[in-house]
């Protein structure tokens, strides 16, 4: 196993690196505080949109463990609450290190 030298990556490639660059840059500009989080009004729809999903996989679940399901019922529930998350892992930011 080798070991990386410097400091360790803080994006996950260029294309991330300069849409925090463009974010720092617009929240600057804009006056806002470094906290803010800008995103456009379609990847705010479709962050909710994709939320209102999970929920009613969840709610699916849920009502279905108030019953005495099959194997294959609850396999195909759970499935569809895994596949309801989508991609929402990197959703996550840290500090500065979006990307």
């Amino acid at each position: 196993m080798q070991e990386s030298v410097g400091r360790p990556r803080l994006y996950c490639g260029q294309a991330c690196r300069q849409r925090a660059y463009e974010q720092r840059s617009a929240t600057a500009k804009a006056g806002l505080s470094a906290d803010v989080v800008l995103v456009t009004r379609a990847e705010l729809d479709g962050l909710q949109d994709r939320l209102y999903q999970l929920r009613c996989a969840i709610e699916d679940v849920q009502t279905l463990l108030t019953e005495k399901p099959t194997k294959a019922e609850l396999e195909r529930s759970l499935a569809d609450l895994v596949r309801s998350t989508g991609r929402l892992d990197r959703l996550w930011l840290t500090g500065k290190t979006a990307g």
